[in-house]
This record gives structure tokens, C-alpha cells and sequence, in this order.
């Protein structure tokens, strides 16, 4: 008979007897428990190992919580991790929770509150963070590595992604400007069944109509003026490979028509020409536009709309994913700072909040240029906020809000209960918005809701 495997822990913290007895009493309870003393140690064990779930206290030697938290994150994004602290604040707090943290507990702890904690963590509803989760084990199969998020959106994304990119099917993905697109496109492609085939991409919005169709489906010689040799389309050297076609709702009805039958049938003709060609293609489009209003104003083909849409994969904004922006600045600083040579350190907590406050509407694409820009112009360790564009600075924060003023003398439980109900007041008590915000899961801010006696 097959025994089954206990949940590992992984417990960091300095404090040699508090370490004791939560392993103690954690073992007791039926999990697998390791031992961490410090933040580097620990980040040396995730490294090397899987854990199923990290209890991290936040006040340590050499390596702050925060930064253990951070780093763990980048190495392995869906553990999840609960923060420890005597010394919780509301920036703390809600650092590790944007960081990603699941929760937080409070010294002393409370051991049934630990218990149930850690049981919400690893429970079937949060089946995504456990070491069982599709993403965490199809990663081995799957490289979606150029792709970075942590949002429940993001997950989401990612899980679909494993299911579609090994089909064959027809994809449209929709998403605004600066979403990244082409990524997504990217990667069904690098892992689909025809990565090593042609990948062939146009951008249908950069070339005039009579130039588009003979860039998808080629010409004869002599096929219009300027024709003076046979070219073959994109069509025809996408053959056994994919063709993406971005911002395909730009397209014309003529050519959506031809774009329709090759998807029905697998043939076109070349311009001026009279020959029937054959291909084996798998398309991917994209586009910024809503196709189901261009189709009722009758500029883009409803039967062409539902064979592109075999699979359609909209991708968040950046403003309905806040919890990725901390992340993906990292990972831009990263990227800028090696390319510029410069040597910089990070955010200050100020920048951040500022990055997190903004609305983003170029999404990613701006992100990135924010920071490409804040790297070049900064002349400091950190950047701050004088190296962010003139539109930053009305995010900063005044010297004393009076919500920060109240908060002074509050548990942190009282503190806590004061940010969800902000947050869920802000999202007009929409509960999956207000967990994505806060970084944690629904069934999480559920819980809390109930702990805190607002059901």
C-alpha cells in the first residue's frame, strides 16, 4: 500500500527555540518540517529543494524577511508563504502580501490560528500553490519563463496556456495595447507541436491593404505594377508551422474572407494568380479591438470571428493585476540595469507605492519603459522618485494622511480589518478584485471577512 506523502514545511526563523516548538508541534500535527535560521539559509533550501509551504518571520539577522520573501518568490512563485512577526506594521504587512505572502501571523502565535492558516494554504482551493498544482508541475514540461506574473489572473493565464499550446487549435488572443500579445503567442508557439516549424508574424495594422494581401498570400509576376518576379505569402512559409497575425481586427472584409477560407479549407491563390495552393498552417491572431462590437457594426465577419476564436485567451491589464507590478519592475530593473551597466539596488518603499497606485494604461509596455527610463536617469543606489516621469508626481503620498494619523495605537488586527474594508470599499466590495489586490486568495479573503465578523 502507497504511504502517503506528508506536506513539507519549511520553517525561517533566528530564534532557535521558537523554531523548536513550531516544529514540535507542527510534526505532531502530521507535516514533514525543516529548519531554516536565517534568510540566506533558507533561499539556499528553495533553491535546492521543494517545500509545499515557508513559515518566515520578518525580524532576522543578516537578511531581512522582506527580502527572503522577495527572493524566494522569484525562485519559486506558487510556494505558499506565511510571514511571522512581533514587529508587524501596516507597510509590513502589506509588503509581504503584495510580495505574494498567502497571510501573515502574529507573535505570539496562536497555534490553532496557525493550524488553520496552514491548512488554508495548502486546501484544494489553493491547489495552484501547492506543489500539486498545474503550473508547478507542468513547468517542468512547459517554458512560459519569458512571461511574469503571480496574480491569480496571471495563474489563471498560465493554465490555459499549458492546455492550449500542445493543440492545434486556432487561437485569438485579446488583450490592449502593451499587454504583451506577442509573448503569449511566443510561448503557445515554443510549446506547441510545431516548435521546431516555421513561426511566421505579421502586424496587419502596419501595411496598406493592397500590400497586406500580397504579404500573406503572395503574387505572380506581373500581378500589378512593381510585380517583376513570383513572391511567395506568409501563408506559404508558415507550411507545416504557425503564422501570428497581430491586430487582425484592422484587417478588411476582402481580405478577412480569404483569411476565413484558408482557416475552412487549408487553400488560397496567389495574386494574380490562378493556381490553387494547399497549406497546413496554425494560426494565432490577436488584436486590441472588441471584435464582438466590430461585428455587430459590420466591419469584421462573424463566421471569421468564431473560427479564430476556437480558443480565445484575453489577457489582463495591467491595472487588474497590481500585484505583478512590484515583480515586473524588479525584473525590468534587472534587465536595464545590466544593460546600462549601472549598479541598482531597487525601489524605495515610496516608488513602489507609486508604481502600484498607477493607473498604467500602456500596461507592461509602459511599465517597462518607466523603468528603463527611472534606471538611465537615476544616479543613486535606489531609485526614487525624482528619476519617474512628471505624471508620478501627483501619486506622492502627502506627509501625513489621516488614515495613517488613526492607524497610530491600532492592533494589527484592527489595522488589517481597516485595510480590507478600504479595499473592498475601493472595489465596490467586489471580493475576487479585493483578493487579487491584497494578494491573496478569494477563499482567503472569505475567511477573513467571517474572522473579522463581516460576512
Amino acid at each position: 500500500m502507497k504511504t502517503k506523502q506528508l506536506k513539507k514545511i519549511l520553517i525561517v526563523d533566528d530564534d532557535d527555540a521558537h523554531r523548536m516548538m513550531l516544529k514540535a508541534s507542527l510534526s505532531e500535527d502530521g507535516y514533514s518540517v525543516e529548519e531554516a535560521a536565517d534568510g540566506d539559509e533558507a533561499i539556499r533550501m528553495v533553491e535546492e529543494g521543494f517545500y509545499d509551504l515557508i513559515m518566515l518571520d520578518l525580524k532576522m539577522k543578516n537578511i531581512h524577511g522582506i527580502q527572503a520573501l522577495r527572493q524566494i518568490k522569484q525562485i519559486s512563485p506558487a510556494i505558499p508563504v506565511l510571514i511571522m512577526t512581533a514587529y508587524a506594521s501596516v507597510q509590513t504587512a502589506v509588503e509581504g502580501l503584495k510580495l505574494g505572502a498567502f497571510d501573515y501571523l502574529n507573535k505570539p502565535l496562536d497555534m490553532d490560528d496557525v493550524l488553520e492558516k496552514i491548512r488554508e494554504a495548502l486546501s484544494d482551493d489553493n491547489v495552484y500553490l501547492s506543489k500539486d498544482n498545474l503550473k508547478e508541475n507542468l513547468l517542468h514540461e512547459f517554458d512560459f519563463s519569458d512571461i511574469i506574473g503571480n496574480s491569480k489572473k496571471m495563474r489563471d493565464l498560465f493554465e490555459i496556456l499549458m492546455m492550449v499550446a500542445p493543440s492545434d487549435a486556432t487561437v485569438l488572443i485579446l488583450g490592449e495595447s502593451g499587454t504583451g500579445k506577442e509573448l503569449i503567442a511566443d510561448a503557445i508557439q515554443h510549446n506547441s507541436l510545431r516548435t521546431d516549424k516555421s513561426f511566421i508574424k505579421l502586424n496587419c495594422a502596419a501595411l496598406p491593404e493592397n500590400l497586406l494581401e500580397s504579404e500573406l498570400f503572395g503574387h505572380e509576376k506581373g500581378a500589378f505594377t512593381g510585380a517583376t518576379s513570383l513572391r511567395q505569402g506568409r501563408f506559404e512559409l508558415a507550411d507545416q508551422g504557425t503564422i501570428f497575425l497581430d491586430e487582425i481586427g484592422d484587417m478588411s472584409l476582402t481580405t478577412q474572407a480569404k483569411i476565413l477560407r484558408i482557416l475552412q479549407e487549408g487553400e488560397f491563390e496567389r495574386l494574380g494568380g490562378e493556381k490553387t495552393l494547399q497549406v497546413d498552417v496554425r494560426v494565432i491572431a490577436a488584436t486590441n479591438r472588441n471584435l464582438e462590437e466590430e461585428v455587430n457594426k459590420g466591419n469584421f465577419r462573424q463566421d471569421l470571428y468564431f473560427r479564430l476564436g476556437v480558443v480565445p485567451i484575453e489577457i489582463p491589464p495591467l491595472r487588474e493585476r497590481k500585484v505583478d507590478i512590484h515583480i515586473l519592475a524588479e525584473h525590468f530593473l534587472e534587465k536595464f540595469a545590466q544593460k546600462n551597466q549601472r549598479l541598482i539596488k531597487g525601489f524605495t518603499p515610496e516608488v513602489i507605492d507609486m508604481l502600484s497606485r498607477y493607473s498604467w494604461p500602456g500596461n507592461v509596455r509602459e511599465l517597462e519603459n518607466v523603468v528603463e527610463r527611472a534606471v538611465i536617469l537615476s544616479r543613486q543606489e535606489m531609485i526614487t522618485p525624482e528619476a519617474l516621469p512628471m505624471g508620478f508626481k501627483q501619486l506622492t503620498k502627502p506627509e501625513a494622511e489621516p488614515s495613517e494619523v488613526e492607524l497610530a495605537g491600532q492592533s494589527l488586527k484592527e489595522m488589517e480589518k481597516e485595510l480590507i474594508l478600504k479595499t473592498l470599499e475601493e472595489t465596490g466590495h467586489n471580493i475576487t478584485r479585493t483578493a487579487e489586490i491584497l494578494g491573496i486568495t478569494r477563499r482567503g479573503l472569505q475567511y477573513k471577512l467571517k474572522e473579522l465578523g463581516n460576512n
